[in-house]
């Protein structure tokens, strides 16, 4: 069981870094695809401004390239376990289609891995 008050909380759970009570995203559900880019500006709770400074979420662009390269070697390693006598067109198949189906996670757990990197929880900013 996750706790709050820890960086796996709030990045499992989408909530805000700092006091854990808000969701940044409009929508919990990273496949309502109209809404799967849209986060708030700020924190409902606690008033923590997301967007730290002009372009912060540029860096989420390299948490989400390693994400993707996990996920491309991962079902590039189970093919090559499970698979017999597979084609290269095959493995790139799978692996497009792997991060096709995955992007929509990847893309909100790049930015909550981002800004859990810069902001921790206060647990005075949690009182409801």
């Amino acid at each position: 069981m996750m706790k709050k008050g820890s960086k796996i909380y709030s990045i499992a759970h989408q909530t805000c870094p700092r006091c854990q009570n808000d969701q940044m995203f409009d929508s919990a559900n990273p496949y309502n695809l109209p809404k799967l880019m849209k986060m708030k500006d700020k924190c409902a709770h606690c008033g923590y401004v997301y967007e730290m400074e002009p372009s912060f979420f540029y860096g989420a662009m390299y948490v989400n390239y390693a994400i993707t390269v996990a996920i491309s070697v991962s079902i590039f390693v189970a093919m090559y376990v499970l698979g017999t006598e597979l084609e290269m067109k095959h493995y790139l198949i799978g692996i497009i289609g792997g991060l096709f189906l995955s992007a929509p996670l990847t893309y909100r757990l790049g930015r909550m891995i981002w800004i859990n990197m810069f902001v921790s929880y206060k647990r005075e900013h949690d009182k409801a």
